[in-house]
């Protein structure tokens, strides 16, 4: 008895490929350095970072942050709705997650030429020269992850993707998890942390 309830069992097993896994890390690591070089040099020069500061709309970064994180769960929706080989329904919640994400493109955008209209750009400062690094990194990160929620789409309406034939999904949906918990970062660290 014990031995068919074991053989219904399937083997647990990391979600998408090995290779996404290597990527993701290997972005992370970037991400960690400059994540310790805007901490370092905040701890050097705390003054200059916190009038920096507020400078920046703590409000703005909230929305872009509910934004990333919404776009997040509406891809975990799809992958859902895939492993349940409801792949037209995963690409209509991957429109839905794109069109959130949209939202934080409007928003960082809209604050990018704000902030230029007051002349802090790169060279401004030592914080505005670390906050265009990081959330400018970011942001092409933010960019290829709705690019690979657009492919993830056409490959749901295609039906290229499945219970059984996920592992690609997968790797997408982790990609963009990866952008997602990046920014729960850096929001803080950027926008409230003095």
């Amino acid at each position: 008895m014990s031995t068919s309830a074991n053989a219904q069992v399937a083997p647990r097993r990391l979600p998408g490929d090995l290779a996404m896994w290597f990527f993701i890390l290997a972005e992370l690591s970037v991400f960690a350095l400059l994540i310790l070089a805007f901490a370092t040099t905040q701890a050097l020069k705390p003054q200059l970072f916190a009038e920096s500061r507020q400078l920046l709309d703590t409000s703005t970064g909230l929305a872009m942050t509910l934004s990333l994180l919404s776009a997040g769960f509406l891809a975990a929706l799809a992958q859902e709705q895939v492993r349940q080989a409801r792949p037209r329904q995963a690409g209509g919640l991957l429109l839905l997650a794109l069109l959130v994400a949209c939202g934080y493109l409007g928003l960082k955008l809209g604050e990018y030429q704000h902030l230029l209209s007051l002349g802090l750009g790169l060279e401004h400062n030592t914080f505005f020269t670390l906050y265009w690094l990081l959330t400018g990194f970011h942001f092409l990160h933010v960019l290829l992850g709705m690019l690979i929620l657009v492919w993830l789409a056409k490959g749901c309406w295609r039906g290229v993707y499945g219970p059984g034939r996920c592992s690609g999904f997968e790797s997408g949906v982790l990609y963009w998890h990866m952008v997602d918990l990046v920014w729960v970062v850096l929001f803080p660290l950027v926008y409230v942390l003095d």
